[in-house]
């Protein structure tokens, strides 16, 4: 399957500084791609290579298996954008704005009009559609700017920094739409903000002083960066079951911690696969009441410092 997104090589220098080294990447059709990295990584540099905004240094980037230049009419019609601080014109209706930005892009009024009306109601902004975009809030607006990136059906859309300076209602809502408009198009979205990334992508790579550091699947990378600590708490005191596990040649230490108030005993191991064989049969034979038994999960974050301190 052709990628919706293709970059090779692609790298952006102004003078002495490198931007972005020689980024690889391959992003499948109808899955949301979180692109994370600190601030200053590199990230919208990205993007506006990606939308033509910026040339390249080196390198090249496809959309659809089309190339990206700055002169291509064409490859503009696959993909929709959505920068990390849009502008719009405040004297317009919502419904206007959408009318202009369809204009632009050549649409005729039938379609343009039965298309603003699908996606104001997809962003939920029907009941504001001719409300002054200049009396809309923070979060209304970035959902307005999405419907206007999504007008021409396009096949790819990019998102830059979509949930920096929302709210947490706000937020929620734009994520919400995220997560539903991968059924129409492949979406690109940078961020640093790492729970939204758990939330709604398929899939992340991880940028740091412009290199690629890691692409894979959240649940992959957790996987990959899997702690070697597990959370078991019973009902009754553990000493028995600890004097059975220290003598286990996986066993490395165990501490007795409070987690949400509650006495826990923390395991942990130098073989993760050994011990999540052995300890269920460990607990059974301990005749003790097992109230939780729990792999520690990283998460996002946890593996994100790991990664970009590693790198």
């Amino acid at each position: 399957m052709t990628p919706a997104i293709r970059t090779e090589g692609l790298s952006k220098r102004f003078g002495d500084i490198v931007a972005v080294e020689h980024l690889d990447l391959q992003i499948a059709e109808r899955a949301v791609f979180g692109f994370l990295g600190p601030n200053g990584a590199g990230k919208t540099t990205t993007v506006k290579m990606l939308t033509g905004l910026s040339r390249p240094t080196e390198g090249r980037a496809f959309i659809c298996d089309e190339e990206v230049t700055q002169s291509s009419v064409t490859v503009r019609r696959n993909f929709g954008f959505l920068p990390d601080v849009p502008a719009f014109y405040d004297w317009m209706t919502g419904e206007e704005y959408l009318y202009f930005a369809g204009e632009l892009y050549g649409m005729a009024y039938p379609n343009l009009k039965k298309r603003a009306a699908e996606l104001l109601e997809l962003v939920e902004l029907k009941k504001a559609a001719r409300r002054k975009v200049g009396g809309y809030s923070r979060g209304m607006k970035q959902r307005l700017g999405i419907a206007q990136a999504m007008l021409n059906h396009p096949k790819v859309l990019f998102l830059d920094e979509p949930t920096s300076a929302l709210d947490p209602i706000g937020r929620r809502d734009v994520l919400d739409l995220i997560g539903r408009l991968k059924e129409e198009a492949t979406v690109f979205m940078s961020t640093h903000i790492l729970s939204d990334v758990e939330r709604v992508c398929d899939s992340v790579g991880i940028i740091n002083q412009g290199r690629l550091v890691v692409t894979s699947t959240v649940e992959e990378l957790r996987t990959k960066y899997a702690r070697s600590i597990f959370e078991i708490e019973f009902a009754e005191d553990a000493a028995p079951f600890i004097a059975a596990v220290e003598p286990l040649p996986w066993f490395v230490k165990s501490d007795s911690v409070l987690v949400n108030s509650s006495p826990t005993l923390r395991i942990t191991t130098r073989d993760v696969a050994a011990a999540r064989k052995e300890l269920p049969r460990l607990i059974a034979g301990s005749n003790l009441t097992l109230l939780r038994y729990e792999l520690t999960q990283p998460s996002l974050e946890d593996i994100f410092v790991e990664v970009v301190k590693g790198s």
